[in-house]
């Protein structure tokens, strides 16, 4: 995700590096050459009785406009849902920390234990959603008993979220808690599940393929043709004008696919480092175990990962 500080409006028309300009550059340096082919040619296909006008193209280019913005907002929407889970991660993670360290004060070693669980949940679910491995961080963070257990299993996120599970079930069983909080501690683990299938849910569930195919080949047709139609009345400034109305919808276009997938590593997609260190900074801090995690920060490009 890009962060970036406050800028003056001009300066920021400016933008590199967070902008998808950068993802679409050849497709617009192949816009100016069909541009400039265009133009060399128009003398000639207009000798064939080759007329294209502008008319069809604004019909369709409102067209694309909308149905894009439509591709848009279904993408945008998948990234709200999923800091919306990130978020309510954070906020159960809080809640059960809270209550074990509330029930066993003078365990410290028990607060820890649950602290390492919660810290590995969140570790665990960012490397499967990045189908990254998650080796390294569960290794530092959980006895090498439950760490062997887990990194066998082939959903390893769900495997800590059990072993939550059971150290809550052993505190019941042992009467160090009734089972009324027994039933409380238990809802907010049940909503950590819920975030982990609603994370997975989003990860494993694409914007249906042959939706972002026609709007993509509808797209590339229309701004391939765009100039042909645009030189009978702007001549020599067609490449500058084709090239800034192919820009918008091939802007858009990228931008959905991005947003289309938010667990990535994009500009614009969650920084979920950044949410994992903020939850094991959060989790340390409530047990004042010291010292606590350096902060995630943008890198020199304003990226947070």
């Amino acid at each position: 995700m890009v962060i970036r500080p406050h800028q003056h409006w001009f300066f920021r028309l400016f933008d590199w590096h967070g902008s998808v300009l950068s993802k679409i550059t050849f497709r617009l340096s192949l816009n100016i050459m069909i541009s400039i082919v265009a133009v060399l040619s128009y003398q000639w296909y207009e000798q064939l009785g080759i007329h294209l006008t502008i008319a069809p193209f604004s019909l369709l280019g409102i067209a694309i406009a909308i149905f894009l913005g439509f591709r848009n907002n279904a993408c945008y929407s998948r990234l709200i849902e999923a800091r919306t889970l990130w978020a309510n991660l954070l906020i159960n993670q809080r809640n059960i920390l809270r209550n074990i360290k509330g029930l066993l004060p003078n365990d410290k070693a028990a607060q820890k234990e649950f602290a390492h669980l919660l810290i590995a949940f969140g570790w665990s679910l960012k490397h499967e959603l990045r189908k990254t491995s998650s080796i390294v961080d569960l290794y530092r963070l959980l006895p090498r008993a439950i760490f062997d257990e887990v990194i066998r299993s082939p959903f390893p996120t769900s495997r800590i979220l059990m072993q939550i599970g059971l150290k809550v079930g052993e505190l019941r069983d042992n009467k160090v808690i009734s089972d009324v909080l027994f039933q409380a501690i238990n809802k907010d683990i049940n909503a950590l599940s819920d975030v982990l299938g609603g994370c997975e849910r989003i990860s494993n569930t694409p914007i249906p393929f042959a939706y972002t195919l026609i709007l993509q080949r509808t797209v590339y047709l229309f701004c391939t043709l765009l100039p042909f139609a645009l030189v009978v009345d702007l001549h020599y400034m067609t490449p500058f004008v084709s090239v800034f109305i192919s820009y918008t919808f091939l802007a858009w276009d990228s931008l959905a696919e991005e947003l289309e997938d938010p667990f990535g590593t994009s500009a614009n997609d969650l920084p979920l480092n950044a949410i994992c260190n903020s939850i094991e900074r959060n989790a340390m801090d409530m047990l004042d175990l010291k010292p606590l995690p350096p902060v995630n920060k943008p890198d020199k490009y304003f990226n947070l990962l």
